[in-house]
Protein backbone atom coordinates (compact mmCIF):
# COMPACT_ATOMS: atom_id res chain seq x y z
CA UNK A 1 0.00 0.00 0.00
CA UNK A 2 2.76 2.26 0.96
CA UNK A 3 4.80 2.19 -2.69
CA UNK A 4 2.87 1.77 -5.48
CA UNK A 5 4.28 1.22 -9.49
CA UNK A 6 5.07 3.96 -11.57
CA UNK A 7 4.53 4.24 -15.23
CA UNK A 8 7.88 4.31 -17.37
CA UNK A 9 7.89 7.32 -19.74
CA UNK A 10 9.33 5.77 -23.10
CA UNK A 11 9.46 10.03 -24.29
CA UNK A 12 13.01 11.56 -23.07
CA UNK A 13 12.67 12.67 -19.87
CA UNK A 14 12.21 15.84 -18.33
CA UNK A 15 15.75 17.00 -16.37
CA UNK A 16 13.44 17.66 -13.06
CA UNK A 17 11.68 13.92 -13.52
CA UNK A 18 13.38 11.16 -11.69
CA UNK A 19 14.60 9.63 -14.59
CA UNK A 20 16.10 13.26 -15.46
CA UNK A 21 18.60 12.99 -12.26
CA UNK A 22 19.05 9.16 -12.91
CA UNK A 23 19.91 8.86 -16.75
CA UNK A 24 23.19 10.52 -17.09
CA UNK A 25 23.83 10.20 -13.41
CA UNK A 26 24.04 6.06 -14.55
CA UNK A 27 25.60 6.94 -17.86
CA UNK A 28 28.46 8.32 -15.92
CA UNK A 29 28.32 5.50 -12.79
CA UNK A 30 27.75 8.53 -10.22
CA UNK A 31 25.31 9.13 -7.25
CA UNK A 32 22.63 11.80 -6.79
CA UNK A 33 23.79 14.57 -4.93
CA UNK A 34 21.26 16.17 -2.66
CA UNK A 35 20.64 18.91 -4.75
CA UNK A 36 20.08 16.80 -7.31
CA UNK A 37 17.08 14.92 -5.27
CA UNK A 38 15.92 17.65 -4.63
CA UNK A 39 14.53 18.40 -7.91
CA UNK A 40 13.31 14.87 -7.94
CA UNK A 41 9.25 15.63 -8.54
CA UNK A 42 7.97 12.46 -7.08
CA UNK A 43 4.91 10.43 -7.85
CA UNK A 44 2.00 11.96 -6.19
CA UNK A 45 1.10 8.23 -6.02
CA UNK A 46 3.27 7.38 -3.47
CA UNK A 47 2.37 9.77 -1.05
CA UNK A 48 -1.48 8.94 -2.09
CA UNK A 49 -0.62 5.45 -1.05
CA UNK A 50 0.55 6.20 1.92
CA UNK A 51 -2.26 8.15 3.07
CA UNK A 52 -4.97 5.90 2.25
CA UNK A 53 -2.61 2.99 3.61
CA UNK A 54 -2.27 4.25 6.75
CA UNK A 55 -5.67 5.36 6.95
CA UNK A 56 -7.04 1.75 5.96
CA UNK A 57 -4.83 -0.12 8.32
CA UNK A 58 -5.81 2.42 11.23
CA UNK A 59 -9.71 1.70 10.47
CA UNK A 60 -9.77 -1.91 10.00
CA UNK A 61 -7.41 -2.79 13.01
CA UNK A 62 -9.61 -0.61 15.42
CA UNK A 63 -12.30 -3.37 15.98
CA UNK A 64 -9.66 -5.80 17.04
CA UNK A 65 -8.13 -3.76 19.50
CA UNK A 66 -11.42 -2.61 20.70
CA UNK A 67 -12.18 -6.08 21.12
CA UNK A 68 -8.82 -6.81 22.90
CA UNK A 69 -9.20 -3.72 25.26
CA UNK A 70 -12.18 -4.45 26.88
CA UNK A 71 -11.14 -8.04 27.35
CA UNK A 72 -8.08 -6.80 28.98
CA UNK A 73 -10.02 -3.97 30.98
CA UNK A 74 -7.95 -1.21 29.02
CA UNK A 75 -10.74 1.07 29.49
CA UNK A 76 -11.71 4.49 31.12
CA UNK A 77 -14.24 4.17 33.54
CA UNK A 78 -16.91 6.94 34.00
CA UNK A 79 -15.73 9.51 36.86
CA UNK A 80 -15.29 13.41 37.75
CA UNK A 81 -14.66 15.70 34.73
CA UNK A 82 -15.99 13.17 32.01
CA UNK A 83 -18.92 12.86 30.11
CA UNK A 84 -19.37 9.53 29.53
CA UNK A 85 -21.08 6.94 31.40
CA UNK A 86 -19.91 3.96 30.64
CA UNK A 87 -16.54 2.05 29.82
CA UNK A 88 -14.42 3.32 26.39
CA UNK A 89 -11.80 1.63 25.16
CA UNK A 90 -8.75 3.10 25.16
CA UNK A 91 -8.13 1.65 21.63
CA UNK A 92 -7.04 4.75 19.63
CA UNK A 93 -3.19 4.81 20.20
CA UNK A 94 -2.60 1.03 19.33
CA UNK A 95 -4.86 1.26 16.09
CA UNK A 96 -3.01 4.45 15.09
CA UNK A 97 0.79 3.09 15.35
CA UNK A 98 -0.84 0.15 13.40
CA UNK A 99 -1.50 2.21 11.04
CA UNK A 100 1.97 3.41 10.35
CA UNK A 101 4.07 -0.09 11.30
CA UNK A 102 2.15 -2.12 8.76
CA UNK A 103 2.33 0.05 5.91
CA UNK A 104 5.96 0.76 6.93
CA UNK A 105 6.92 -2.73 6.98
CA UNK A 106 5.16 -4.00 3.81
CA UNK A 107 7.67 -1.19 2.06
CA UNK A 108 10.33 -2.23 3.48
CA UNK A 109 9.46 -5.86 2.33
CA UNK A 110 8.62 -4.76 -1.29
CA UNK A 111 11.64 -2.85 -1.76
CA UNK A 112 13.64 -6.17 -0.64
CA UNK A 113 12.16 -7.74 -3.01
CA UNK A 114 12.67 -5.24 -5.75
CA UNK A 115 9.50 -5.74 -7.53
CA UNK A 116 9.93 -2.07 -8.96
CA UNK A 117 11.68 -0.55 -12.05
CA UNK A 118 14.99 0.92 -11.42
CA UNK A 119 14.16 4.21 -10.85
CA UNK A 120 11.56 3.96 -8.47
CA UNK A 121 13.66 1.45 -6.29
CA UNK A 122 16.89 3.70 -6.59
CA UNK A 123 15.16 6.42 -5.64
CA UNK A 124 12.88 4.45 -2.66
CA UNK A 125 16.81 3.07 -1.71
CA UNK A 126 18.38 6.17 -1.43
CA UNK A 127 16.01 7.56 0.78
CA UNK A 128 16.23 4.61 3.11
CA UNK A 129 19.81 4.73 2.43
CA UNK A 130 19.69 8.72 3.95
CA UNK A 131 16.68 8.62 6.66
CA UNK A 132 16.04 4.33 7.29
CA UNK A 133 17.92 4.82 10.30
CA UNK A 134 16.61 8.08 11.82
CA UNK A 135 13.02 6.26 10.51
CA UNK A 136 13.93 3.31 12.33
CA UNK A 137 14.65 5.45 15.64
CA UNK A 138 11.47 7.31 14.83
CA UNK A 139 9.34 3.86 15.01
CA UNK A 140 11.58 2.60 18.63
CA UNK A 141 10.52 5.98 19.88
CA UNK A 142 7.02 5.59 18.84
CA UNK A 143 6.74 2.09 20.09
CA UNK A 144 8.81 3.68 23.44
CA UNK A 145 5.62 6.22 23.75
CA UNK A 146 2.90 3.69 22.89
CA UNK A 147 4.23 1.16 25.86
CA UNK A 148 4.76 4.38 28.39
CA UNK A 149 1.26 5.31 27.16
CA UNK A 150 -0.46 2.21 27.73
CA UNK A 151 1.24 1.20 31.38
CA UNK A 152 -0.46 4.57 32.25
CA UNK A 153 -3.14 3.82 31.01
CA UNK A 154 -3.74 0.56 32.65
CA UNK A 155 -1.34 1.63 35.79
CA UNK A 156 -2.05 5.37 36.39
CA UNK A 157 1.93 6.15 36.08
CA UNK A 158 3.29 8.55 39.10
CA UNK A 159 3.74 11.95 37.09
CA UNK A 160 7.59 11.58 37.75
CA UNK A 161 7.99 8.00 35.91
CA UNK A 162 5.68 9.78 33.04
CA UNK A 163 8.44 12.08 32.66
CA UNK A 164 11.35 10.35 33.13
CA UNK A 165 10.03 7.49 30.63
CA UNK A 166 9.32 11.02 27.84
CA UNK A 167 12.89 12.38 28.70
CA UNK A 168 14.28 8.78 28.03
CA UNK A 169 12.46 8.43 24.59
CA UNK A 170 13.63 12.22 24.07
CA UNK A 171 17.52 11.64 24.53
CA UNK A 172 17.09 8.11 22.62
CA UNK A 173 15.96 9.86 19.79
CA UNK A 174 18.64 12.99 19.96
CA UNK A 175 21.60 10.26 20.57
CA UNK A 176 20.57 8.60 16.81
CA UNK A 177 21.04 11.99 15.40
CA UNK A 178 17.58 13.49 15.09
CA UNK A 179 18.10 17.02 16.47
CA UNK A 180 17.17 20.57 16.66
CA UNK A 181 20.47 23.07 16.06
CA UNK A 182 18.95 26.71 15.96
CA UNK A 183 22.23 27.38 14.45
CA UNK A 184 24.24 27.19 17.51
CA UNK A 185 27.26 25.01 16.80
CA UNK A 186 27.06 22.96 20.11
CA UNK A 187 26.27 19.13 20.64
CA UNK A 188 24.80 19.88 24.07
CA UNK A 189 22.62 22.79 23.74
CA UNK A 190 21.33 20.72 20.44
CA UNK A 191 20.83 17.54 22.19
CA UNK A 192 18.69 19.76 25.20
CA UNK A 193 16.71 21.61 23.37
CA UNK A 194 15.98 18.64 21.17
CA UNK A 195 14.67 16.63 24.21
CA UNK A 196 12.89 19.67 25.63
CA UNK A 197 10.99 20.03 22.34
CA UNK A 198 10.08 16.33 22.31
CA UNK A 199 8.65 16.60 25.77
CA UNK A 200 6.77 19.86 25.40
CA UNK A 201 5.11 18.61 22.07
CA UNK A 202 4.02 15.34 23.58
CA UNK A 203 2.77 16.64 26.88
CA UNK A 204 0.89 19.87 25.18
CA UNK A 205 -0.94 16.98 22.66
CA UNK A 206 -1.30 14.70 25.77
CA UNK A 207 -2.96 18.07 27.58
CA UNK A 208 -5.38 18.87 24.51
CA UNK A 209 -6.46 14.89 24.22
CA UNK A 210 -10.18 16.39 26.73
CA UNK A 211 -12.77 16.11 23.90
CA UNK A 212 -13.62 13.95 21.17
CA UNK A 213 -11.53 14.06 18.16
CA UNK A 214 -9.53 17.29 19.41
CA UNK A 215 -5.89 15.56 20.02
CA UNK A 216 -6.88 13.25 17.04
CA UNK A 217 -7.73 16.17 14.98
CA UNK A 218 -4.96 18.53 15.70
CA UNK A 219 -2.60 15.83 15.01
CA UNK A 220 -4.25 15.63 11.92
CA UNK A 221 -3.94 18.97 10.89
CA UNK A 222 0.26 19.13 11.94
CA UNK A 223 1.33 15.95 10.21
CA UNK A 224 -0.65 17.39 7.01
CA UNK A 225 1.39 20.77 6.93
CA UNK A 226 4.55 18.97 8.09
CA UNK A 227 3.86 16.51 5.14
CA UNK A 228 3.33 19.79 2.77
CA UNK A 229 6.21 21.64 4.17
CA UNK A 230 8.18 18.03 3.34
CA UNK A 231 6.92 18.02 -0.27
CA UNK A 232 8.25 21.60 -1.31
CA UNK A 233 11.39 20.96 0.02
CA UNK A 234 11.64 17.46 -2.62
CA UNK A 235 11.98 15.73 0.78
CA UNK A 236 9.70 12.65 0.01
CA UNK A 237 10.72 10.13 2.60
CA UNK A 238 9.61 12.35 5.46
CA UNK A 239 6.35 13.40 3.48
CA UNK A 240 5.30 10.31 2.35
CA UNK A 241 5.66 9.46 6.82
CA UNK A 242 3.76 12.96 7.62
CA UNK A 243 1.01 11.34 4.95
CA UNK A 244 1.28 8.35 6.49
CA UNK A 245 0.78 9.74 10.10
CA UNK A 246 -1.84 11.74 8.64
CA UNK A 247 -3.75 9.13 7.19
CA UNK A 248 -3.57 6.63 10.76
CA UNK A 249 -5.69 9.51 12.04
CA UNK A 250 -8.13 10.15 9.96
CA UNK A 251 -8.54 6.22 9.91
CA UNK A 252 -9.19 6.57 13.60
CA UNK A 253 -11.35 9.85 13.61
CA UNK A 254 -14.84 8.57 12.82
CA UNK A 255 -14.73 6.32 15.44
CA UNK A 256 -13.57 9.16 18.15
CA UNK A 257 -15.50 12.47 16.50
CA UNK A 258 -18.04 13.45 17.44
CA UNK A 259 -19.40 10.69 19.39
CA UNK A 260 -16.41 8.23 20.81
CA UNK A 261 -16.80 4.39 20.86
CA UNK A 262 -12.57 4.38 21.42
CA UNK A 263 -10.43 7.19 23.03
CA UNK A 264 -7.23 7.41 22.18
CA UNK A 265 -5.43 6.71 25.55
CA UNK A 266 -2.64 8.26 26.96
CA UNK A 267 -1.13 5.62 24.24
CA UNK A 268 -2.70 7.51 22.11
CA UNK A 269 -1.60 11.21 22.77
CA UNK A 270 1.64 10.23 23.67
CA UNK A 271 2.17 8.97 20.39
CA UNK A 272 0.51 11.30 18.67
CA UNK A 273 3.20 14.38 20.16
CA UNK A 274 5.77 12.52 19.73
CA UNK A 275 5.24 11.99 15.96
CA UNK A 276 4.54 15.56 15.30
CA UNK A 277 7.49 16.71 17.84
CA UNK A 278 10.05 14.43 15.58
CA UNK A 279 7.40 15.94 11.99
CA UNK A 280 8.55 19.03 13.08
CA UNK A 281 12.53 18.52 13.18
CA UNK A 282 12.72 15.98 10.19
CA UNK A 283 12.52 18.77 7.48
CA UNK A 284 15.28 20.80 6.69
CA UNK A 285 13.17 24.30 7.09
CA UNK A 286 16.46 25.82 6.50
CA UNK A 287 18.83 24.98 4.09
CA UNK A 288 21.70 26.67 1.49
CA UNK A 289 18.53 26.31 -1.38
CA UNK A 290 16.18 28.08 0.87
CA UNK A 291 18.04 30.36 2.94
CA UNK A 292 15.63 31.66 5.31
CA UNK A 293 16.35 32.37 8.66
CA UNK A 294 13.18 32.44 10.19
CA UNK A 295 11.76 29.26 8.25
CA UNK A 296 12.88 27.64 11.66
CA UNK A 297 9.83 29.59 12.70
CA UNK A 298 7.67 27.23 10.88
CA UNK A 299 6.84 24.09 13.40
CA UNK A 300 5.77 27.17 16.05
CA UNK A 301 2.91 27.91 13.59
CA UNK A 302 1.90 25.04 12.50
CA UNK A 303 1.69 23.75 16.37
CA UNK A 304 0.53 27.06 17.81
CA UNK A 305 -2.69 26.37 18.85
CA UNK A 306 -1.42 23.45 20.93
CA UNK A 307 1.21 24.60 22.60
CA UNK A 308 -0.53 28.36 23.08
CA UNK A 309 -2.97 26.15 24.59
CA UNK A 310 -0.42 24.49 27.01
CA UNK A 311 1.59 27.54 27.70
CA UNK A 312 -1.79 28.84 29.22
CA UNK A 313 -2.83 26.06 31.53
CA UNK A 314 0.65 25.77 32.93
CA UNK A 315 1.19 29.12 34.23
CA UNK A 316 -2.90 29.46 34.84
CA UNK A 317 -2.61 26.30 37.32
CA UNK A 318 1.42 27.91 38.79
CA UNK A 319 -0.57 31.29 39.36
CA UNK A 320 -2.82 29.43 41.10
CA UNK A 321 -0.48 27.02 43.02
CA UNK A 322 -1.84 23.62 41.68
CA UNK A 323 0.67 21.01 40.27
CA UNK A 324 0.88 21.60 36.63
CA UNK A 325 0.28 17.80 35.77
CA UNK A 326 -3.08 17.59 37.18
CA UNK A 327 -5.81 18.19 34.85
CA UNK A 328 -7.98 20.99 34.82
CA UNK A 329 -11.40 22.65 32.83
CA UNK A 330 -9.31 25.74 31.95
CA UNK A 331 -8.04 24.67 28.25
CA UNK A 332 -9.53 26.60 25.22
CA UNK A 333 -12.11 23.70 24.38
CA UNK A 334 -13.78 24.06 27.88
CA UNK A 335 -13.67 27.84 27.71
CA UNK A 336 -15.42 27.68 24.67
CA UNK A 337 -17.95 25.69 25.51
CA UNK A 338 -18.14 27.37 28.89
CA UNK A 339 -18.99 30.48 26.38
CA UNK A 340 -22.03 28.41 24.99
CA UNK A 341 -20.66 26.17 22.67
CA UNK A 342 -21.56 22.59 21.96
CA UNK A 343 -18.59 19.93 22.85
CA UNK A 344 -18.28 19.26 18.82
CA UNK A 345 -18.55 23.02 17.71
CA UNK A 346 -15.79 23.69 20.30
CA UNK A 347 -13.78 21.39 18.27
CA UNK A 348 -14.24 22.52 15.44
CA UNK A 349 -13.67 26.40 15.77
CA UNK A 350 -9.90 24.93 17.71
CA UNK A 351 -9.40 22.70 14.30
CA UNK A 352 -10.25 25.86 12.10
CA UNK A 353 -7.90 27.67 14.24
CA UNK A 354 -5.01 25.57 13.92
CA UNK A 355 -5.43 25.39 10.02
CA UNK A 356 -5.50 29.21 10.09
CA UNK A 357 -2.24 29.59 12.00
CA UNK A 358 -0.74 26.43 10.39
CA UNK A 359 -1.81 28.38 6.80
CA UNK A 360 0.73 30.89 7.82
CA UNK A 361 3.60 29.13 7.93
CA UNK A 362 3.44 29.01 4.09
CA UNK A 363 2.86 33.06 3.29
Amino acid sequence: MFITYILQQKKAPNRNSLEGVLRPLRAGNQRPTTAEWARVSFPFNVYAAALIGGAVVSLFSLPGWRTWCVRTGLVDDPGRRKIHHQPVPLAGGLAVFTGLLVPLAMSALLLALHPFPITEAAAMAHGFERRGGQLGVVLGGALGMVLLGWLDDKYELPPAVKFGGQVLVALGVAFAGIRITLFVPSLVFSMAVTVLWIVTVTNAFNFMDNMNGLCAGLGAIGSFFFAVKAAVAGQYLVTATGLLTFGALLGFLPSNFPRASVFLGDAGSHLVGFLLSVLAILPHFYSKDHPVALAVLNPLLILAVVLGDMAWVVVLRWRLGKPVYVGDNNHLSHRLVRRGLSQTRAVLVIWLLATLTGTLAFL
